[in-house]
């Protein structure tokens, strides 16, 4: 398969990855008496993964994260050459992603990007007023864990065909963990993309959002290659 063709698999996944996930938090979380909430949104982005791995899974491996592209690197998984390709087109499908949640949301009188698009946050811009301490264990440990079950579902010695709603499932409960913590990032394109719009305190954080998540893929990617890769 041609590397264009893999980083143009990347980029709409990753836009649907953000459009669906944040935009469910954006557009559809907060509706009085009909909103999804927390659960609503861990769903949708659980869901995004999940058609987006049976979609493009084939043709690109459905990263839509640089964290996932980082720890199957390390986990010998994934070719170094082709790391820089894949995050520059994740990155730009959630520029894009919110650029478009951004078009939306505006249409509504007296709606501004200025409660954070979704963006990810600690201290005052944790939804549950979580510290830069909780945020920074908390994105580690749950990327850690991501990918440990991504790795762990692609397996080859793994069930076929499943490893898509493992993965998805997984991607669910992690934000059911952490959406109160940091709004759950554990992917630093889905956490660039609104912060590009929103700017201020949204950039100013977001280097946690790259540093955390990709620190918790590389350790994953190691441990597994190390404990569990078959000798």
């Amino acid at each position: 398969m041609p590397l264009s063709k893999k980083l143009t698999a990347e980029f709409l996944g990753t836009f649907w990855l953000v459009l669906g996930g944040c935009g469910s938090a954006v557009l559809s979380a907060l509706i009085p008496d009909i909103g999804i909430g927390i659960l609503g949104v861990s769903i949708a982005f659980g869901l995004t993964v999940l058609t987006a791995a049976y979609a493009i899974g084939h043709i690109s491996g459905c990263h839509l994260n640089p964290a996932v592209s980082v720890g199957l690197c390390t986990a010998g998984r994934f070719p170094a050459a082709h790391l820089l390709p894949y995050i520059i087109a994740q990155v730009i499908g959630a520029i894009a992603a919110a650029g478009v949640i951004y078009l939306i949301a505006s249409g509504k009188a007296g709606w501004t990007p200025h409660g954070g698009l979704a963006s990810n946050g600690y201290g005052d811009h944790s939804p549950g007023g979580y510290a830069l301490k909780s945020g920074l264990v908390s994105e580690i440990v749950m990327t850690f864990m991501f990918l440990m079950v991504i790795l762990g579902a692609t397996d080859k010695r793994a069930p076929s065909g499943f490893a898509p709603i493992a993965i998805g499932l997984c991607l669910t409960l992690i934000h059911l963990i952490s959406i109160p913590v940091t709004n759950t990032s554990v992917n630093p394109a889905r956490s660039t993309g609104p912060a590009i719009i929103v700017g201020d305190w949204a950039l100013a954080q977001l280097w946690l959002f790259w540093v955390a998540p990709i620190v918790g893929a590389a350790i994953a990617g190691f441990a597994y290659k190390s404990v569990f890769e078959k000798e």
